[in-house]
């Protein structure tokens, strides 16, 4: 079956693949979910000269508003108005339409279907239709709409402010091939839209409640990362060089080729400057990067870069070097798995950077939620054949404590950076906590910030109350 295309790739991956032709789906959701440019978007993007769609409205705001309101959309095409998108009022048949009797409404929908043979149909607010009909009228009208229409092989799109109680007896969500259910949620600093698949008749499609966000582009639609399941790729054997002088040695040989590595430490230790040893190293060795970044611009890890002689500036003009800059207050989960997902489709990014997953976690507000999110979002980067270099934030006073408590068994490697206090001197210490399935140096090591960057320096000896069981000493 030829399926059509919404238009927008990700929302085609979670219907299970598009619109299957011949299909009614109800489209329910509140006001300001994003029910009427969802589906003037989809009108657009897929009406023709020869195959146009039709788009009814009831009793809803005015066309000549409607179509007003779509001016600032990039979609948007005033010459298709007409001869590839029609706007078609039926306010007076409703107006004149005897009690309990649709069937007039239902025929002139129907005639135009295969007709004209349209390859979308939208009526727009069909839960409108309840206030002019029983329930056992609106239940054969309905029952005569969508099963006529689906001889024409149009797509069908009921669009109404459905609450979770209509769908639960409303005829509609029975007779319906599909329902996608969209929620506009009040959340501070930012609301939050989210789309839902509930129903999807013959189609795989994929569960939970993913991102939408309105832009000057349309709607937008980010996959809930969780309900993807990546198919894991065998490691290679082969090791990678971290970058980070010296650490290499600690780590038996270099970093296994597609392992997540985590740094932890306290602000200012060095945890961006060891991502961009980290950048730096596959740059020199001709790969390409992916650097995610909540608090540094591009601007200033470029700059910060540019002090240890690396030249990222050169490396993002030829797009060897990709950094995505998400500002922490429009951080959303599923946002920046789609912005990672979409950079690994072609399998030329080998290195990916993430700096930090406390302010990730902390921006995020999802507690509940980032176990099997943080899961998923590695199983995509290992499976995409990258590898990939996480920081987080510890405390800088006393012990270290486990900043992702329960998740610290997702990394393969683990490698704690901490201050210490040596001889009336504040020095950094950095050691290999965790090396899934290799040999690691268990050694306590100095480090410090210098030309290179972040560097490993000589093992420290006799050295204790690194976890807390007494004050240091050496």
């Amino acid at each position: 079956m030829k399926w059509l295309s919404t238009g927008l790739a990700d929302l085609d991956l979670i219907l299970g693949g598009g619109l299957q032709p011949g299909s009614a789906v109800v489209v329910a959701g509140p006001p300001g979910s994003g029910k009427t440019i969802l589906a003037q978007q989809i009108c657009f993007i897929n009406a023709t000269a020869e195959n146009k769609a039709v788009y009814y409205t009831t009793l809803s705001e005015p066309h000549s508003k409607l179509v007003e309101h779509l001016r600032g959309f990039a979609f948007f095409d005033p010459a298709a108005l007409g001869p590839k998108v029609e706007y078609v009022h039926l306010g007076d048949m409703l107006r004149d339409t005897g009690d309990n009797d649709l069937e007039p409404l239902i025929n002139e929908v129907v005639r135009r279907a295969l007709d004209d043979e349209p390859v979308l149909v939208v009526i727009d607010s069909s839960k409108m239709l309840r206030d002019f009909v029983g329930d056992h009228a609106l239940r054969m009208a309905l029952y005569d709409l969508t099963s006529r229409v689906a001889h024409s092989r149009a797509v069908l799109l009921l669009l109404g402010e459905y609450t979770p109680e209509d769908m639960q007896t409303g005829v509609e969500f029975t007779l319906a091939d599909g329902i996608v259910q969209l929620s506009h949620q009040s959340r501070e600093p930012v609301d939050r839209r989210g789309l839902r698949v509930v129903k999807m008749r013959a189609a795989d499609h994929l569960g939970g409640t993913h991102t939408v966000q309105i832009t000057t582009q349309g709607l937008q639609v980010f996959p809930r990362v969780e309900s993807l399941l990546p198919h894991d790729v065998p490691a290679k054997g082969e090791r990678i060089p971290s970058g980070v002088p010296g650490l290499d040695a600690l780590m038996g040989g270099g970093i296994p080729h597609g392992d997540a590595t985590l740094v932890l430490g306290p602000s200012g230790v060095g945890k961006t400057i060891s991502c961009l040893n980290f950048v730096a190293e596959g740059l020199a060795r001709g790969e390409r990067c992916l650097y995610i970044t909540f608090q540094d611009t591009m601007d200033q890890l470029v700059d910060m870069a540019g002090t240890f002689g690396w030249d990222f500036a050169a490396a993002r003009a030829g797009d060897q070097l990709v950094i995505s800059h998400v500002p922490v207050g429009d951080l959303d989960l599923d946002v920046l798995a789609s912005v990672i997902r979409h950079r690994l489709t072609d399998g030329a990014i080998t290195r990916v950077v993430i700096d930090n997953l406390a302010e990730m976690v902390h921006a995020a507000r999802e507690a509940e939620r980032f176990p099997a999110y943080l899961r998923s979002l590695l199983g995509v980067v290992r499976a995409a054949g990258a590898s990939l270099w996480v920081t987080s934030e510890t405390r800088t006073f006393g012990p270290m404590e486990e900043p992702l408590v329960g998740l610290m068994f997702l990394f393969h490697n683990v490698v704690p950076v901490r201050y210490i206090e040596h001889r009336s001197e504040i020095g950094r210490a950095v050691n290999v906590l965790k090396m899934r399935n290799s040999r690691h140096d268990n050694g306590m090591y100095t480090c410090h910030i210098a030309d290179e960057g972040l560097s490993v320096g000589h093992r420290l000896h006799d050295l204790t109350g690194m976890l807390g069981w007494s004050s240091l000493r050496d």
